[in-house]
């Protein structure tokens, strides 16, 4: 009797050591793809950010431009008008 309960507990470790290791692969997969998926997000608000900031450069140009030709219109301005 002892001879037949012997390898069917021998079989019962062995499956329960091998849904413990298939666990722990798993966790490990899940790590690994909430890692990348963060890594994705980063370069994804990241490339928002250049494209943000590729489309905004040209008004911050005229902008500026804008304001240094007031600036030195004001300025001429007063030199015609001023002594």
């Amino acid at each position: 009797m002892s001879d037949t309960a012997a390898p069917a507990t021998l079989d019962y470790a062995e499956q329960v050591a091998r849904v413990l290791r298939s666990n722990a692969e798993t966790e490990t997969f899940v790590a690994e793809q909430r890692k990348l998926i963060a890594e994705q997000s980063k370069l994804q608000a990241e490339a928002l950010k250049i494209g943000r900031d590729r489309l905004l450069a040209p008004l911050s140009i005229g902008f500026t431009g804008m304001a240094a030709a007031f600036f030195g219109a004001g300025a001429a301005f007063v030199k015609l008008l001023g002594p």
